[in-house]
């Protein structure tokens, strides 16, 4: 996938009354609860006081229960998906443009960008793409407290109310079935449903993942409160009937787990998944790699869109270079950090010499090497601890013969540790780093500004900055504000070089030749842009 056959069309900015629907409409909540702020717009600095809540989304009595989750889970379901890409791009720009203010000591102003910022990528489903979805039990309208579905409302103000999402526009028909045949399971249970820990009941929520065959998983979680474990044996037997023999077998369940906990959240370590029927995984394939999808693994939500964010990452990682009519190997080293079940750095594994993954949790790690296993990639190793722990140590041992150190990075919400941030800075090695961020306006842009700011004892970031080169884009989830975005950075020596080697080229003292041999194809576009000089001409 080439980036300049990103969407060709110019970005239109939002008209500002379109701007100010989407703020009466844009919910403050996630499907749990959970206070959000509107994507774009930067924190306030100031700290709400004790007791002081955000007020929810004034919605009319004429307004209906779908409509209100529907505008909680998609925000933007009453726009086209062009009006949504516009909406997005604008985001991301003003995002961004943050950086671009904080690097020139300006204070951030709009469309203030000292990079390229590509149009969005679109995905290329956009209805029913999630493969997994995690449905809530609780009181329903009707005041029924064994309905499955999503929240509206907040628990502190105790005015949740669980509604059902089948006319949710992301979520398949497949997720939809598996939640109301448990719905029907549990209303017919003789066991209550646990809607606070401390208040008693068991039945809590259910995950489903599918892929793009169909296959299905379902996970139960379930609290076991004071039953023993003979009690507790009977009721999955009853889960198992159900689901099997009973009228959940419409579901047609490739696999059914059953995890029982005390705790909100806790991994497979803290209480191991039962597989009570089935496999024990199901299958995904991008960009003709096989991926094992096990109950706890982490995997993009958007099938066909992660092949498009794993395709950019690769082309920005590793630029394509072909020779003699057929592609080359670019060599070197990558470096996966967070590398989660090994599918980024696998994609990338046939245009490098060796992949290296670093990745906190170890049954992740166990998938990684089994995926790396299963499609016969040979030159891939995975570290399982945390990267802040590994990571030092481990650039400092590297050796790159001269190739230097290309770096992957796609932390969670919470990105990188400082000293994650410290080691890849500090490695001249680096050249190359590529950052996928599902929030670049959340801690991810305390990274970017650390990666990129001048050297700082105090901090321990003595290390030579990288500078950002170029920003992509992409929508793994339409009907949302979220994007996710591959931000490019390279090192600032390089790129003093290049602009060094650009005006030599410019008085015909560099040959084109070696330029264009010296530079990634990303470089070389921004670098010419910057310039005023035409590709064309190299």
């Amino acid at each position: 996938m080439a980036l300049v056959a990103a969407r060709s069309k110019s970005v239109i900015f939002v008209k500002r009354d379109l701007l100010r629907y989407l703020r009466k409409t844009f919910p403050r909540f996630l499907a749990n609860g959970t206070i959000v702020t509107e994507q774009g717009n930067p924190k306030s600095k100031k700290r709400w006081r004790k007791g002081k809540e955000k007020k929810p989304p004034s919605w009319t009595d004429d307004v209906s229960w779908e409509e209100r989750l529907a505008d909680v889970v998609t925000p933007l379901w009453r726009l086209s998906y062009d009006k949504q890409l516009e909406l997005k791009q604008q985001n991301q720009e003003k995002i961004l443009s943050q950086l671009s203010g904080h690097l020139s000591g300006d204070s951030p102003v709009r469309d203030k960008l000292s990079f390229p910022v590509l149009p969005v990528l679109p995905s290329p489903v956009r209805d029913g793409y999630r493969n997994k979805s995690t449905f809530s039990v609780n009181r329903g309208v009707d005041g029924n407290p064994k309905t499955v579905g999503f929240y509206v409302g907040t628990g502190r103000k105790g005015n949740i109310v669980c509604v059902s999402g089948d006319h949710l526009l992301n979520m398949p028909q497949k997720h939809k079935l598996v939640a109301r045949c448990y719905q029907d399971f549990i209303r017919l249970s003789s066991l209550e449903p646990c809607l606070l820990f401390h208040t008693g009941g068991h039945w809590r929520e259910i995950t489903v993942k599918t892929n793009k065959e169909g296959r299905t998983m379902a996970i139960v979680y379930f609290h076991p409160q004071s039953l023993t474990p003979a009690e507790v044996a009977v009721h999955k037997a009853e889960l198992v009937d159900y689901f099997t023999q009973g009228p959940g077998s419409v579901c047609q369940l490739d696999s059914l787990y059953f995890q029982e906990s005390s705790m909100t959240r806790c991994t497979h370590e803290q209480s191991p998944y039962q597989l009570l029927y089935g496999q024990p995984h199901i299958y995904e394939e991008i960009l003709g790699f096989k991926f094992r999808i096990s109950a706890d693994a982490f995997f993009q939500v958007n099938q066909a869109a992660a092949e498009v964010l794993y395709a950019t990452v690769r082309d920005l990682c590793v630029p394509n270079t072909e020779q003699d009519g057929g592609q080359t190997k670019a060599g070197g080293t990558l470096l996966d950090v967070c590398c989660g079940t090994g599918a980024m750095g696998i994609t990338i594994s046939p245009r490098v010499d060796k992949i290296i993954g670093i990745e906190l949790i170890e049954q992740a790690v166990e998938d990684a090497k089994h995926n790396a296993a299963l499609n016969n990639v040979l030159n891939c190793e995975f570290i399982s601890g945390k990267a802040e722990a590994v990571l030092p140590g481990l650039v400092s041992q590297l050796s790159f013969a001269g190739r230097g150190l290309t770096v992957v990075v796609n932390p969670a919400r919470a990105g990188l540790h400082h000293r994650v941030v410290r080691a890849l800075r500090n490695q001249p090695a680096i050249r190359r780093l590529v950052y996928v961020s599902c929030k670049p306006d959340g801690e991810a842009m305390r990274n970017f500004k650390e990666l990129c700011c001048d050297p700082n004892s105090q901090k321990k970031l003595t290390g030579e900055a990288f500078s950002p080169t170029l920003a992509v884009p992409v929508d793994m989830f339409p009907h949302t504000p979220h994007c996710e975005v591959v931000m490019l950075f390279e090192s600032c020596i390089l790129l003093r070089l290049q602009c060094s080697w650009c005006d030599c080229w410019r008085t015909q003292i560099m040959e084109p030749q070696i330029l264009q041999g010296l530079l990634s194809p990303a470089s070389l576009s921004c670098l010419c842009q910057l310039h005023g000089i035409s590709e064309e001409h190299i």
